[in-house]
Protein backbone atom coordinates (compact mmCIF):
# COMPACT_ATOMS: atom_id res chain seq x y z
CA UNK A 1 0.00 0.00 0.00
CA UNK A 2 1.12 3.47 -0.82
CA UNK A 3 1.68 6.58 1.49
CA UNK A 4 0.53 9.85 -0.12
CA UNK A 5 1.78 12.80 1.88
CA UNK A 6 -1.13 15.28 1.55
CA UNK A 7 0.10 19.39 0.72
CA UNK A 8 -3.20 20.95 0.84
CA UNK A 9 -2.59 24.12 -0.69
CA UNK A 10 -4.52 27.75 0.25
CA UNK A 11 -3.18 31.16 -0.41
CA UNK A 12 0.49 29.75 -1.44
CA UNK A 13 0.38 28.14 1.73
CA UNK A 14 0.42 24.17 3.67
CA UNK A 15 -2.14 23.79 5.35
CA UNK A 16 -5.11 21.28 6.52
CA UNK A 17 -8.73 21.73 7.25
CA UNK A 18 -11.38 20.55 9.18
CA UNK A 19 -14.01 18.61 7.71
CA UNK A 20 -13.16 20.81 4.74
CA UNK A 21 -14.37 24.08 6.22
CA UNK A 22 -12.55 26.58 4.78
CA UNK A 23 -12.24 28.93 7.94
CA UNK A 24 -11.08 26.46 9.65
CA UNK A 25 -7.34 25.93 7.83
CA UNK A 26 -4.21 25.81 10.05
CA UNK A 27 -1.03 26.51 8.48
CA UNK A 28 1.50 24.60 8.75
CA UNK A 29 3.79 25.69 6.22
CA UNK A 30 4.80 28.84 4.09
CA UNK A 31 7.07 27.21 1.73
CA UNK A 32 5.23 24.36 0.33
CA UNK A 33 7.92 23.06 -2.14
CA UNK A 34 10.29 23.04 1.00
CA UNK A 35 7.54 20.44 2.95
CA UNK A 36 7.32 18.73 -0.37
CA UNK A 37 11.03 18.02 -0.19
CA UNK A 38 10.88 17.02 3.47
CA UNK A 39 8.43 14.51 2.52
CA UNK A 40 10.51 13.21 -0.12
CA UNK A 41 14.05 13.45 2.03
CA UNK A 42 11.68 11.25 4.69
CA UNK A 43 11.02 8.72 1.25
CA UNK A 44 8.04 9.22 0.56
CA UNK A 45 6.84 7.61 -3.25
CA UNK A 46 4.00 10.04 -4.57
CA UNK A 47 3.12 13.51 -3.14
CA UNK A 48 -0.37 14.28 -3.01
CA UNK A 49 -1.43 17.66 -3.62
CA UNK A 50 -4.72 19.58 -3.42
CA UNK A 51 -5.45 23.39 -4.79
CA UNK A 52 -8.32 24.06 -1.97
CA UNK A 53 -8.83 27.92 -3.58
CA UNK A 54 -9.01 25.80 -6.98
CA UNK A 55 -11.56 23.91 -6.00
CA UNK A 56 -13.94 26.51 -5.41
CA UNK A 57 -13.09 28.75 -7.89
CA UNK A 58 -13.25 25.97 -10.83
CA UNK A 59 -9.91 26.46 -11.82
CA UNK A 60 -5.92 26.50 -11.02
CA UNK A 61 -5.13 29.54 -7.93
CA UNK A 62 -2.23 27.71 -6.48
CA UNK A 63 -0.41 26.82 -10.13
CA UNK A 64 2.71 29.05 -8.68
CA UNK A 65 3.66 26.39 -5.26
CA UNK A 66 2.26 23.47 -7.51
CA UNK A 67 4.96 24.20 -10.46
CA UNK A 68 7.27 25.08 -7.52
CA UNK A 69 7.01 21.55 -5.92
CA UNK A 70 7.22 20.04 -9.36
CA UNK A 71 10.38 21.08 -9.73
CA UNK A 72 11.93 20.61 -6.64
CA UNK A 73 11.04 16.94 -5.83
CA UNK A 74 11.54 13.72 -8.03
CA UNK A 75 8.85 11.93 -6.90
CA UNK A 76 5.54 11.48 -8.86
CA UNK A 77 2.60 13.88 -7.55
CA UNK A 78 -0.88 14.06 -7.95
CA UNK A 79 -3.37 16.92 -7.75
CA UNK A 80 -7.01 17.55 -7.27
CA UNK A 81 -9.04 20.93 -7.34
CA UNK A 82 -10.00 23.52 -9.90
CA UNK A 83 -9.37 20.87 -13.08
CA UNK A 84 -12.58 20.90 -14.55
CA UNK A 85 -11.97 20.74 -18.88
CA UNK A 86 -9.35 18.97 -20.74
CA UNK A 87 -7.35 22.40 -21.57
CA UNK A 88 -6.18 22.17 -17.87
CA UNK A 89 -5.97 18.56 -17.53
CA UNK A 90 -3.31 18.98 -20.19
CA UNK A 91 -1.51 21.82 -18.70
CA UNK A 92 -0.87 20.48 -16.01
CA UNK A 93 0.24 16.86 -17.34
CA UNK A 94 2.51 18.90 -19.66
CA UNK A 95 4.26 21.15 -16.29
CA UNK A 96 5.09 17.55 -15.51
CA UNK A 97 2.60 16.21 -13.31
CA UNK A 98 1.92 12.36 -12.62
CA UNK A 99 -2.03 12.52 -12.52
CA UNK A 100 -4.90 14.56 -12.29
CA UNK A 101 -7.80 14.13 -9.97
CA UNK A 102 -11.05 14.71 -11.17
CA UNK A 103 -14.09 15.70 -8.67
CA UNK A 104 -16.51 17.45 -9.31
CA UNK A 105 -16.66 16.61 -13.31
CA UNK A 106 -17.03 13.00 -12.24
CA UNK A 107 -20.27 14.43 -11.14
CA UNK A 108 -21.21 17.04 -13.54
CA UNK A 109 -19.53 15.69 -16.60
CA UNK A 110 -18.89 12.38 -16.54
CA UNK A 111 -17.89 12.02 -20.52
CA UNK A 112 -14.83 14.46 -19.80
CA UNK A 113 -13.47 11.94 -17.02
CA UNK A 114 -13.91 9.31 -19.74
CA UNK A 115 -12.32 11.36 -22.83
CA UNK A 116 -9.40 12.55 -20.31
CA UNK A 117 -8.95 8.49 -19.32
CA UNK A 118 -8.56 7.82 -23.16
CA UNK A 119 -6.01 10.43 -23.65
CA UNK A 120 -4.01 10.15 -20.98
CA UNK A 121 -4.08 6.67 -19.99
CA UNK A 122 -2.90 6.06 -16.60
CA UNK A 123 -2.74 9.81 -15.75
CA UNK A 124 -6.22 10.03 -15.21
CA UNK A 125 -8.02 9.81 -11.10
CA UNK A 126 -11.60 10.26 -9.85
CA UNK A 127 -11.84 11.87 -6.61
CA UNK A 128 -15.16 10.86 -4.64
CA UNK A 129 -15.58 12.90 -1.42
CA UNK A 130 -18.68 11.70 0.29
CA UNK A 131 -20.83 13.03 3.42
CA UNK A 132 -23.07 9.69 4.66
CA UNK A 133 -22.22 7.92 1.41
CA UNK A 134 -22.92 10.44 -0.62
CA UNK A 135 -20.99 12.60 -3.34
CA UNK A 136 -20.17 15.89 -2.49
CA UNK A 137 -18.64 18.22 -5.10
CA UNK A 138 -17.17 22.21 -5.96
CA UNK A 139 -14.90 22.13 -2.74
CA UNK A 140 -17.19 19.67 -0.64
CA UNK A 141 -19.66 22.71 -0.46
CA UNK A 142 -22.52 21.15 -2.58
CA UNK A 143 -24.16 18.04 -1.66
CA UNK A 144 -25.39 15.16 -4.22
CA UNK A 145 -27.93 12.82 -3.98
CA UNK A 146 -25.39 10.47 -5.83
CA UNK A 147 -23.96 6.86 -3.99
CA UNK A 148 -20.16 6.57 -4.32
CA UNK A 149 -20.45 3.08 -5.29
CA UNK A 150 -22.95 3.87 -7.99
CA UNK A 151 -20.77 6.82 -9.24
CA UNK A 152 -17.78 4.59 -9.08
CA UNK A 153 -19.36 2.00 -10.95
CA UNK A 154 -20.17 4.26 -13.83
CA UNK A 155 -16.32 4.37 -15.02
CA UNK A 156 -15.33 0.29 -14.25
CA UNK A 157 -14.49 0.73 -17.91
CA UNK A 158 -13.25 4.25 -18.44
CA UNK A 159 -9.20 3.41 -17.55
CA UNK A 160 -8.96 5.96 -14.91
CA UNK A 161 -6.01 5.08 -12.72
CA UNK A 162 -7.27 5.54 -9.49
CA UNK A 163 -10.25 6.28 -6.98
CA UNK A 164 -9.28 8.85 -4.33
CA UNK A 165 -11.85 8.00 -1.55
CA UNK A 166 -12.46 10.99 1.13
CA UNK A 167 -14.84 10.66 3.85
CA UNK A 168 -15.21 14.34 4.83
CA UNK A 169 -16.64 13.66 8.32
CA UNK A 170 -13.13 12.35 9.12
CA UNK A 171 -11.00 14.64 7.20
CA UNK A 172 -8.54 16.39 9.53
CA UNK A 173 -10.76 15.84 12.31
CA UNK A 174 -7.39 13.00 13.66
CA UNK A 175 -10.56 10.36 14.09
CA UNK A 176 -9.76 7.18 12.17
CA UNK A 177 -10.47 6.87 8.57
CA UNK A 178 -13.76 4.91 7.58
CA UNK A 179 -12.28 1.88 7.08
CA UNK A 180 -15.44 -0.12 6.55
CA UNK A 181 -16.77 1.98 3.61
CA UNK A 182 -13.48 2.50 2.21
CA UNK A 183 -12.99 -1.51 2.32
CA UNK A 184 -16.66 -1.70 0.71
CA UNK A 185 -15.94 0.27 -1.99
CA UNK A 186 -12.55 -0.87 -2.94
CA UNK A 187 -14.60 -4.53 -2.72
CA UNK A 188 -17.35 -2.70 -4.95
CA UNK A 189 -15.18 -2.16 -8.13
CA UNK A 190 -11.88 -3.21 -9.64
CA UNK A 191 -10.72 -0.06 -9.25
CA UNK A 192 -7.84 0.81 -7.48
CA UNK A 193 -8.66 2.39 -4.50
CA UNK A 194 -7.10 4.81 -2.28
CA UNK A 195 -8.24 6.18 1.14
CA UNK A 196 -8.56 9.72 2.42
CA UNK A 197 -9.70 11.72 5.34
CA UNK A 198 -9.03 10.79 9.20
CA UNK A 199 -6.06 8.85 8.96
CA UNK A 200 -4.09 9.72 12.07
CA UNK A 201 -1.83 6.48 13.26
CA UNK A 202 -0.05 3.82 12.46
CA UNK A 203 -2.80 1.63 13.35
CA UNK A 204 -5.20 3.30 10.99
CA UNK A 205 -2.74 2.90 8.13
CA UNK A 206 -2.04 -0.87 9.20
CA UNK A 207 -5.65 -1.42 9.57
CA UNK A 208 -6.43 -0.01 5.80
CA UNK A 209 -3.52 -2.11 4.16
CA UNK A 210 -4.59 -5.68 5.97
CA UNK A 211 -8.16 -4.98 4.14
CA UNK A 212 -5.88 -6.59 1.35
CA UNK A 213 -7.66 -4.41 -1.64
CA UNK A 214 -6.90 -0.85 -0.68
CA UNK A 215 -4.32 0.33 -2.56
CA UNK A 216 -3.35 3.43 -1.04
CA UNK A 217 -3.74 6.26 1.81
CA UNK A 218 -3.59 9.73 2.31
CA UNK A 219 -2.23 11.28 5.27
CA UNK A 220 -1.84 15.39 5.75
CA UNK A 221 -2.22 16.22 9.77
CA UNK A 222 -0.67 13.45 11.49
CA UNK A 223 1.97 13.45 9.28
CA UNK A 224 2.62 17.88 10.37
CA UNK A 225 1.45 17.05 14.07
CA UNK A 226 3.98 14.03 14.33
CA UNK A 227 1.13 11.79 15.32
CA UNK A 228 2.87 9.72 12.25
CA UNK A 229 6.65 9.56 11.43
CA UNK A 230 6.60 9.21 8.05
CA UNK A 231 9.81 7.75 7.38
CA UNK A 232 9.07 4.65 10.00
CA UNK A 233 5.23 3.96 8.59
CA UNK A 234 7.26 4.35 4.88
CA UNK A 235 9.18 1.26 6.36
CA UNK A 236 6.62 -0.37 8.60
CA UNK A 237 4.56 -0.71 4.91
CA UNK A 238 7.25 -1.92 3.24
CA UNK A 239 7.78 -4.66 5.35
Amino acid sequence: MILYPAIDLKDGHAVRLVKGEMDQATVFNDDPAAQARAFVDAGCEWLHLVDLNGAFAGEPVNAAPVEAILAACPVPAQLGGGIRDMATIERWLDKGLARVILGTVAVENPDLVREAARAFPGQVAVGLDAREGRVATRGWAEDTDVMVTDLARRFEDAGIAAIIYTDINRDGAMQGPNVAATEALARAVDIPVIASGGVSSMQDLVALRDTGVIKGAISGRALYDGAIDLAEALDALKS
